[in-house]
């Protein structure tokens, strides 16, 4: 699996790269900037890039940007966001155009390196990896408002975001110690309160759900 990672501080980048080898994966290419990125991800047809947020020379959102630009020229390119923060706009941006292979991670996750490659691993095969914290943020953005998020009970709240962190009705199922039919049953009435049609596919269900509780109505 060929990646193309982009982290302008050089001991991250290092480590990264290094820990990515270490599970098999090829690195294509490793850089630090935002027009080393673009290049790269134009000419090298990664199967995943793994971006830093910020990257030189604007040290705003200039690695978010040549993602999604790239996204844009090959819809669907599997990108996983590194940021030190949670930042719900980030997060917007990138679910944005509802296809599948999105991640956004805060950079304290990728010193669990089970936890992070496998991270990249379901970003790669078109899943969704988003870091705990920014699902909890775009929950409770929500929750406290007259939409039918807030007629979900505390233990479907606890379902959606797990499923939201891209996990199947038996991850989830093994995480709250209940049976999958259980999961099931939740997942159904989650789906009819929120309006939206169940899907057998975990991918497009995660990426359905969180749309539609990031989406301005």
């Amino acid at each position: 699996m060929r990646v193309v990672l982009a982290e302008d501080l050089f001991l991250l980048r290092d480590g990264l790269v290094r820990m990515l080898e270490a599970f098999g994966f090829e690195i294509a290419a490793a850089v630090e900037s935002g027009p080393e990125l673009a290049r790269a991800l134009d000419e090298l047809d990664p199967d995943v890039a793994v971006v830093d947020v910020r990257l030189p020379p604007t040290h705003t959102d200039e690695g978010l940007q040549c993602a999604l630009a790239a996204r844009g020229a090959r819809p669907g390119l599997p990108v996983l966001v590194l940021s030190q923060h949670v930042e719900q706009l980030y997060a917007r941006e990138l679910l944005a155009d509802g296809n599948g292979g999105i991640g956004y991670l805060l950079k304290d996750r990728v010193f669990d390196a089970e936890q992070f490659v496998d991270a990249v691993r379901r970003v790669a095969a078109g899943g969704t990896a988003m870091d705990p914290q920014v699902i909890q943020q775009l929950l409770s953005r929500r929750a406290g408002d007259d939409r039918p998020l807030a007629g979900l009970t505390p233990r479907e709240l606890e379902v959606l975001e797990l499923m939201a962190q891209g996990r199947s009705n038996a991850g989830i199922a093994a995480q709250l110690v209940v049976t999958e039919r259980a999961i099931a049953k939740h997942t159904s009435n989650i789906f009819t309160k929120l309006g939206l049609e169940v899907s057998d596919d975990d991918n497009r269900r995660v990426l359905a759900v969180l749309a539609y509780l990031d989406r301005d109505r």
